[in-house]
């Protein structure tokens, strides 16, 4: 019997083997998934002991525990050593009540952008797969959330690898008409943005996710600018930031985990971004691949601003990834960068580390890990790392605010 499976199977065309190794792969995945998110079950964030939270919030240690004996604010649970431990929910808390009762003080407290403020729009963008843009963006929206912004992370990937990170398996977690393409078509099936958001377990950060879905707008646009359409979405390179003016009040940033490639997605994406962060790993194959993306990204924004494009960006920078310092090769492709192009390279990097695999791999953030999950040292030396990228993209944000 399997002589003749195999037989069969060695007769087969490309394109049967392709649906069927997508069948078994998918399977598989389904069952691992089961395995660690078993069908009833949701992701669910860690809490975060005192020091942490004064780390975050600024309030100090010492009134966050008398606060905590006097009854006053979020009851943190008691952990079984005694120590105090609350959840992100209990954190913002903390935030709305130092924020009303230190009116002086509530922006320390409550960092949400104000009146005048525009909200930011950030692009993760590179042209090759590999640079760490999923792992850049989510670290960026974890971060970002656990300072008290509010986040919308949209995945314009198919491959859809920042869904999973929150939870959201393309294959079965994201039906028909729920990615960002449900408010970008062209026909009369298209959904207001705000009706294919989710909420996530990371209070904070809400979602868009995709699935191989978000390929059909690369096919609709030829034929809409073929066929001259013309609705309220706009042309195609518009209507992303036209979409977005519907849930424009409700949030501080918006991270846009754009595909690997360029197209009319990515161009939209662009279109849309008040800021772009290109990852980059400093390897002479991906700057050249990198130099590829540039000059095609040059064209093609030439021939939007021909079309009556209007790019609104407040700054664009480069960001090192996967970045590892003891790495000779590596530093001088670093060192050529930075006298290329200066301060627009991000003086933080992205280092190479083991925690950030290990987290990966579990499909959590470096901020999720909890003690003992990997080496102390190995998570300290990555947290300290990824922190200083995110708050070098902060201190731009807070910059175009005028904040800085």
């Amino acid at each position: 019997m399997n002589e003749m499976f195999a037989e069969q199977i060695s007769w087969e065309s490309s394109e049967a083997k392709i649906v069927r190794h997508a069948a078994i792969l998918s399977s598989q995945l389904q069952q691992l998934r089961s395995r660690m998110y078993p069908p009833a079950a949701q992701k669910k964030l860690r809490s975060f002991l005192t020091n942490e939270v004064s780390s975050l919030t600024t309030i100090p240690s010492s009134t966050l525990k008398l606060m905590s004996n006097e009854g006053r604010g979020p009851i943190p649970d008691r952990l079984d050593n005694n120590h105090r431990a609350y959840t992100l929910p209990q954190i913002n808390e903390l935030r709305a009540y130092f924020a009303e009762h230190k009116p002086a003080e509530a922006l320390r407290f409550l960092p949400r952008r104000r009146a005048g403020e525009h909200l930011q729009v950030l692009a993760i963008s590179n042209f090759k797969g590999g640079s760490a843009k999923t792992t850049t963006s989510v670290h960026l929206a974890h971060y970002l959330a656990l300072y008290g912004y509010r986040v919308l992370a949209i995945d314009l990937d198919p491959q859809a690898s920042l869904s999973a990170m929150f939870g959201s398996q393309p294959e079965v977690d994201v039906g028909v008409n729920e990615t960002v393409y449900a408010a970008l078509r062209y026909d009369d099936h298209r959904r207001p943005v705000r009706e294919v958001i989710r909420k996530t377990y990371f209070d904070g950060i809400d979602l868009i996710p995709a699935n191989l879905e978000v390929m059909e707008f690369e096919h609709d646009t030829p034929r809409a600018l073929a066929g001259r359409v013309d609705d309220s979405g706009g042309i195609f390179f518009e209507r992303l930031r036209v979409a977005l003016r519907d849930v424009d009040e409700d949030y501080d940033i918006v991270l846009l985990d754009t595909p690997p490639s360029l197209g009319f997605l990515t161009l939209a994406a662009i279109y849309a971004a008040t800021g772009m962060i290109v990852t980059v790993h400093p390897a002479m194959l991906d700057i050249a691949s990198m130099n590829q993306f540039l000059l095609m990204m040059g064209d093609l924004i030439g021939v939007l601003n021909e079309n009556g494009a209007d790019l609104q960006q407040d700054f664009f920078r480069y960001l090192i990834t996967r970045h590892n310092p003891n790495d000779q090769p590596q530093a001088q492709v670093v060192a050529m960068l930075r006298h290329l192009f200066g301060t627009d390279v991000l003086t933080a990097t992205a280092i190479e580390s083991t925690a950030v695999e290990a987290a990966g791999l579990a499909k959590r953030s470096l901020y999720e890990l909890e003690a003992g999950q990997v080496g102390r040292d190995t998570h300290r030396r990555a947290r300290e790392a990824i922190d200083a990228v995110n708050a070098d993209i902060l201190n731009l944000i807070q910059v175009s605010w005028g904040r800085v």
